[in-house]
């Protein structure tokens, strides 16, 4: 019996198997060259491949007969009739494409006839973006980065030793990163997507999956602008957008008939070298105006980071009478920095449309799945499911770092690497600290560089406080984690031993923090100015902006995600509090006096509080209105919301518990939203707060509202901070309302100056506002550049319609 069910299943097996066949071959030109990525269809359908780089194709297919199409830009279409019953070989010779100026002359005065082609198509680019409000497909990716250079050392890292560890050559080059990947793609208009990963393969790693998005490589020319984030600080205009004339010119080449349909191939010229706009051809069918094929590119000249070009190929083919879909869509780009130089290519085929399938919005809240298993296929699967069949180089890059995987994943290699890592530096623990790890078990320790160890303020003279900690990943996916973190100061004039330690847990979904010790902290709490720059100040110009306090004290705190885009967090928290004088007038400086510790008498060494213990229970909520997530193998990775965020915040303080002095209740609310795209004017961000007390029977200074001010050179951004008010003098404890408004045009008037604009300068507009009672009207407006992330800025300040300071600031987010 058993027997006979081997037999039936290796019979059950041999007929599954043969009802695959394929067609396949290698596509080259007139002159004998391979033809890279030319596409594979079957005619009046959505089955088809690609060819890969050295122009080999791969089409598996049921027995019958097609009639198969080959096709590549720039070369004429060639169709092959074929009645498959057994796997066929079928080398294509595509010709180069003759587009002839037939039914239309230039004359010398006259406009070309691109314009007019183009206007017909920039009216029919509404119909064409919402001809199809919603669909399915399958899509396969293949993505390759190569290193092309790269020098021997970097940062005092052996590169040769890193490039053996990835598979690179002796001459540090090769392939850093290959992978395929398979997924069933859903669209809903007006941008809502669905992608489930039903197969992944990374060469190098058998527990990784791909990178691979279909949404990330997702185009759609008939949309205005092309977002694409970290690559273009503006959005890139296209060449059919309703105010494409104003960027592009365009020449005529001539037309072709493919399929009895003539084709139109137009030639797109920026009008300015810098404008975020492509170059190349687009294709266009006459009478119905539509786009069947784009082959531009944009390189540096138009500002854009990390790469030198990028080419962008992308084909159509008609999916019913009325709708044409991307059949292709193939990034290739170069570019470098640091001596690093990069190349590749990103290319993903689609097939198998449905279109207008009954969606329900819900089904778009997960945006991204991804299961166990998926990265398990072996290479039989691989064999029959690929539409691009893999270069010899591929072939050898999977072989080789299949080895080196296996290698890299076992606990012996493992260790050797951590223990070339874990070797004491002295000169790294003093300038960026140290971490030792255990990459098998996923612990680390962190030791805290030296030198941001040491400080100066005027309460504790010269002094340290050093941190360390241990982390163990309990979730890699979803960042989970276990720390356990310590530290210890002393103040060298004041003589005051401070410590402490902290812990955070994961609970469930949520995060639990502990934490106790004493410390020397900021009156403001929310730390406007930092340490760093306090003592920058203070040493170089004898100004102490920060005061300070001790707390010696108790907190327990649970955060997490309730649900969706609902997050909350819970703090209690028990302190003493004790007001601290100067103790040092050290500075190499002596044009200023220190001020005293008490920001409201500045010339008085007087407390500015009693001491006193503080028994506090504070509540903050958020909500962002997205309920939008991504779905890995551990858990859930909740996406950033396109909406504002709402915020709701309490704090009472309770009397007598624990002697505690404190009687008041605060509530506050907020909104605010980050990098709201204005097209090619930039993106805006926002935050609108207000707050009142509702009590205020018994409270000192800290339990005031505080706010971001900032007085000195240096200033700690983020769209809630204020350009110029007094760090402490304006905090309340009565009512109050801010608003900040930033807008960055993005090199939208710097880009149109020569020379300027090689410096990618983003152009930045401030305004900030607040009342209350003890600063009735006061608003400031700044004005400046951004660099990387260099901020220098302008600003004045007013009150009630009186210049009270100017003013620049220097800003750095890290």
């Amino acid at each position: 019996m058993r027997s006979a069910f081997i037999c039936f299943l290796f019979f059950i097996g041999f007929k599954v198997s043969a009802q695959q066949v394929s067609v396949s071959g290698k596509i080259t030109d007139d002159n004998g060259k391979p033809v890279p990525f030319a596409s594979v269809y079957i005619q009046n359908t959505t089955l088809g491949a690609s060819a890969n780089s050295e122009g080999d194709y791969s089409l598996q297919l049921k027995p019958g007969q097609y009639v198969v199409q080959y096709k590549a830009m720039g070369l004429k279409q060639e169709t092959r009739k074929v009645d498959l019953k057994e796997s066929k070989v079928i080398n294509i010779t595509l010709s180069t494409a003759v587009y002839q100026l037939q039914t239309v002359s230039i004359t010398g005065n006259g406009e070309d006839p691109a314009y007019a082609i183009i206007r017909k198509a920039i009216k029919k680019r509404k119909t064409y973006l919402n001809e199809v409000k919603a669909y399915t497909c399958d899509v396969y990716i293949k993505g390759l980065q190569k290193l092309l250079d790269a020098p021997k050392k970097f940062l005092g890292r052996d590169i040769n030793q890193i490039g053996r560890q990835i598979g690179l050559d002796s001459n540090r080059r090769g392939i850093v990163y290959l992978s395929e990947s398979e997924s069933k793609y859903s669209f809903m208009y007006p941008g809502k997507v669905h992608e489930e990963m039903i197969s992944s393969k990374v060469s190098g790693s058998n527990r990784a999956f791909s990178f691979n998005r279909a949404s990330d490589l997702r185009v759609n020319f008939y949309e205005n602008f092309e977002t694409w984030v970290g690559i273009s600080l503006r959005p890139l205009i296209s060449p059919i957008a309703d105010n494409a004339l104003f960027y592009y010119n365009y020449k005529y080449i001539g037309e072709t008939v493919e399929n009895g349909k003539t084709i139109n191939k137009i030639q797109v010229i920026p009008r300015r070298a810098h404008d975020p706009c492509f170059e190349g051809y687009v294709y266009i069918q006459d009478d119905s105006w539509r786009l069947v094929a784009l082959d531009l590119y944009i390189t540096k000249k138009a500002n854009i980071s990390l790469a030198d070009t990028i080419k962008i190929n992308q084909q159509f083919v008609p999916v019913s009478n009325k709708a044409w879909m991307t059949s292709t869509i193939r990034f290739d780009f170069t570019g470098g920095l640091f001596g690093f130089k990069l190349g590749g290519y990103f290319i993903s085929v689609y097939k198998n449309y449905a279109l207008n399938p009954t969606f329900n919005k819900k089904d778009f809240n997960e945006v991204l799945r991804i299961t166990k298993g998926i990265n398990k296929k072996d290479s039989t699967y691989w064999q029959q499911e690929r539409p691009i069949p893999l270069t010899s180089e591929e072939k050898t890059d999977y072989k080789k770092k299949e080895v080196l995987a296996a290698k890299r994943e076992s606990k012996p290699y493992l260790d050797s690497i951590d223990k070339v890592n874990n070797k004491f530096n002295l000169l790294r623990l003093t300038l960026s600290g140290m971490s030792l790890r255990d990459r098998y078990k996923k612990e680390y320790y962190r030791f805290d560089p030296l030198l941001g160890t040491f400080f100066f303020n005027t309460v504790q003279g010269f002094a340290f406080n050093y941190k360390t900690s241990f982390t163990k990943m309990t979730d890699t996916a979803n960042n989970r984690f276990f720390r356990v973190g310590a530290n210890i100061g002393y103040g060298i004039s004041d003589h005051i031993l401070n410590g402490g330690a902290n812990m955070l847990i994961p609970v469930s979904q949520f995060t639990l923090g502990l934490d106790a010790g004493s410390d020397i902290v900021d009156m403001n709490n929310l730390q406007p100015i930092s340490t760093l720059s306090n003592t920058v100040h203070g040493l170089f110009a004898k100004q102490n902006y920060q005061k300070l306090y001790q707390k010696q004290f108790a907190s327990a705190s649970l955060s997490g995600r309730i649900t969706g885009g609902w997050q909350a967090v819970a703090t209690v928290e028990w302190a003493n509090r004790n007001w601290l004088p100067n103790t040092s007038a050290y500075s190499f400086s002596n044009n200023n006096v220190y001020t005293s510790n008490n920001p409201l008498l500045p010339a008085q060494n007087i407390p500015l509080f009693p001491q006193n213990q503080s028994f506090k229970l504070s509540l903050r909520t958020t909500y962002d209105f997205s309920n939008q997530y991504e779905t890995h193998p551990n858990g859930r990775r909740y996406l950033p919301s396109p909406y504002p965020t709402i915020g709701l915040s309490f704090t009472k303080g309770i009397k007598n518990v624990l002697s505690s002095d404190v009687d008041y209740g605060k509530l506050s609310a907020d909104i605010s939203k980050s990098d709201i795209s204005m097209g090619v004017y930039g993106h805006t961000s926002f935050f609108i707060g207000a707050g009142k007390f509702l009590t205020a029977s018994s409270l000192y200074y800290p339990d005031y509202n505080q706010f971001r001010g900032n007085e000195g050179l240096f200033y700690r951004g983020g769209i809630s901070s204020f350009l110029l008010l007094n760090y402490y003098t304006y905090s309340t404890r009565t009512e109050y309302i801010e608003g900040h408004f930033e807008h960055n045009f993005s090199g939208f008037i710097t880009n149109k100056i020569p020379i300027i604009r090689k410096l990618k300068l983003q152009e930045i507009v401030h305004i900030n506002y607040l009342s209350s009672p003890e600063l009735k009207n006061y608003y400031e407006l700044g004005l400046g550049v951004q660099y990387l992330n260099l901020k220098v800025l302008y600003g004045t300040s007013y009150n009630s319609g009186s210049n009270i300071h100017s003013a620049i600031r220097l800003g750095i987010s890290l």
